[in-house]
């Protein structure tokens, strides 16, 4: 089935605005796969370094050109629980290659560092920034032009989309993502989420908190929650850069390493020596950006995808905006309640039908492009599957079942759990902003109150502790964008909004920084731009303003008099404390050349 008529009308309107650049990334990507490894004319030095620890007998093949070669790109290392597998890939990979006549290397090694950890920390602030500095430190590894193919090992928040430019970057080579899965589930997300309130009020202490959190947070793989982890992998297989049925099979278990030997093997059969060459920048499109979108909106996905999205749109040439994301919302139906937006983990989703049931349904209204390329060949209907390891230890590939296996937490399309996406865009005279509702009680849909203005986390803390915040109130935190302090995610705000809301004030936040994919049940209007350090309408709000935020009628307006707030001196923020320490300063150059929220927040496509 063709997509439906509003999803094609989107599609089409950002082919024609893409047209010069998207006709200029192709060229390019041409261009270089006309002149693309050939390591037989490489000089001898250069071609010495590049095999110099291999085998005699893979020196001989890669001397030519006969025997491709796969270059392995990893995000290992053994302190996060997400990347702590990734450390027996490159073996498997090795052998896997060797077994299907191919050879594999390990190019390079990207930085991966872990929200989880640094959140509500001074580290929290080179978060945004390693997205981009991931996609460089995987275009030197790549920059050998040693390489057929490459195989990319990432799975957390700013790793995946870091490698997807990268991939697009390098988009003359094949390029498949090999996923390790999340971690089996522990404590349920409600419970950690309520012993995480019940500490912030004070009722329970750090060894209570600790233990509750380590019950949840206990082995290798992702967190469970529905996080921009998960929305990462939720992405890499609706847009086709998995292999059919990856995304959530548990680490350290059989069928998790068939799925990558599986890659392995596919990747070689993609190469332009083989009869199915797929470049990945020929190979992702508009369709498949659109259907990575459709994605995240069926599954009340992480809010960072406003911004990873865009940025990775756009190292494909594509141009993708906050509007186009806006009004997909409105068609797509939300499919799934994964924590945030529900009780269940994602275990329980792969469970219930998984990607291979979610993609059923998509297609079933023309919710998504079945006509796209993708790393197992063409069109989407090939990932309607559930994945299964057979007798001989190959992957066996049922079709997904009819009925989601779990109402509660994977939808039907006929039955959606409401008739629009998780995501929504903001506008008015503050500027432009994306909430997350899925999760939001629809009586919060709206919030019209006085603003309380802060210009960090801690001092929301503070006032929340002495008790000046029992009241109706939109918090303004401001100063927090990307070109101010690296744009954190404020996660640290959520308990405390949560308890006010809970005590039956009406609150919301305003901010020109990120809540990410755990943006929960308080209305958190976000990546506001223009930020306040750029004078942004931000800056000129008052305490006691009275604001509108409306995610019905899609408005964040503060009602106050044009004129008045015209005339008004935009607040100024001591950021001093902001530049130095935990390697703020060596990310100083990307605080001066990050582009707008808008337009992905990077310092590489403005």
């Amino acid at each position: 089935m063709s997509a439906n008529a509003r999803i094609s009308a989107i599609t089409a309107r950002i082919v024609e605005r893409s047209k010069p650049t998207r006709g200029l990334y192709l060229e390019r990507l041409r261009n270089a796969a006309s002149k693309s490894v050939s390591r037989s004319v490489l000089g001898c030095a250069n071609l010495a370094h590049g095999f110099a620890v291999c085998s005699p007998a893979e020196k001989d093949a890669l001397a030519g050109d006969r025997v491709p070669n796969l270059g392995i790109i990893t995000s290992y290392n053994d302190m996060l629980s997400a990347h702590q597998p990734f450390e027996t890939y490159p073996a498997i990979i090795r052998e896997a290659a060797a077994e299907a006549g191919g050879i594999a290397q390990v190019a390079g090694a990207v930085p991966a560092m872990c929200d989880g950890v640094t959140q509500g920390q001074p580290g929290m602030e080179l978060s945004l920034f390693s997205r981009d500095l991931i996609a460089m430190a995987a275009g030197v590894g790549l920059s050998h032009n040693m390489f057929d193919a490459a195989l990319f090992l990432g799975v957390c928040d700013k790793i995946v989309p870091g490698l997807v430019i990268a991939a697009l970057s390098f988009g003359h080579l094949p390029a498949i993502f090999v996923p390790a899965g999340p971690m089996t589930s522990g404590l349920p997300n409600d419970e950690k989420s309520r012993v995480r309130q019940l500490y912030a009020e004070g009722k329970v202490g750090r060894a209570e908190l600790l233990e509750a959190e380590s019950k949840s947070y206990h082995g290798p793989g992702t967190c469970t929650f529905y996080g921009t982890a998960n929305s990462n992998q939720m992405l890499m297989e609706i847009m086709g850069f998995h292999m059919p049925g990856s995304s959530f099979i548990n680490p350290g278990t059989p069928l998790r390493e068939a799925f990558t030997r599986e890659a392995a093997k596919r990747a070689l059969a993609i190469t332009a020596q083989g009869n199915e060459f797929t470049p990945a920048g020929e190979m992702i499109d508009e369709r498949s950006v659109v259907n990575g979108v459709v994605g995240l909106h069926a599954t009340g996905g992480s809010t960072n995808h406003t911004l990873h999205l865009v940025a990775m749109a756009r190292a494909a040439g594509i141009q993708l905006t906050w509007q186009d994301i806006a009004e997909l919302s409105e068609i797509v139906p939300l499919l799934a309640r994964v924590y945030p937006n529900g009780l269940a983990d994602v275990n329980h989703f792969h469970a219930a039908g998984g990607m291979g049931f979610l993609i059923k349904e998509l297609l079933k209204h023309g919710m998504v492009h079945d006509d796209v390329r993708t790393v197992f060949g063409h069109g989407l209907q090939a990932y309607t599957i559930d994945p299964r390891l057979g007798d001989d230890g190959a992957i066996v590939r049922e079709p997904a079942p009819e009925k989601s296996v779990d109402p509660k937490v994977l939808a039907n399309i006929e039955t959606p759990f409401q008739a629009n996406g998780g995501l929504k865009m903001l506008r008015g005279n503050i500027g432009k902003a994306v909430i997350k509702i899925s999760a939001v009680k629809p009586d919060r849909h709206v919030i019209e109150a006085p603003a309380v203005v802060f210009h960090s986390q801690q001092e929301l803390q503070d006032a929340f502790k002495e008790g000046k915040l029992n009241k109706d109130f939109i918090a303004v935190v401001r100063f927090q964008g990307p070109k101010a302090n690296g744009m954190p995610e404020l996660h640290k705000l959520t308990p405390p909004l949560g308890v006010l809301q809970d005590r039956g004030f009406r609150v919301a936040l305003l901010t020109d920084g990120r809540m990410s994919g755990a943006s929960g049940k308080v209305p958190a209007a976000i990546h506001v731009t223009p930020e306040a350090v750029d004078g942004g309408p931000i800056a000129r709000i008052k305490d006691g303003d009275i604001i509108r935020l409306d995610a019905i009628a899609g408005t964040l307006e503060v009602l106050v008099d044009a004129a008045d707030m015209a005339e008004r001196e935009s607040a100024v923020a001591d950021l001093s404390e902001n530049e130095f320490g935990m390697g703020r300063d060596l990310f100083a150059p990307f605080r001066r050349a990050v582009g707008p929220s808008d337009r992905g927040a990077s310092v590489l496509f403005h």
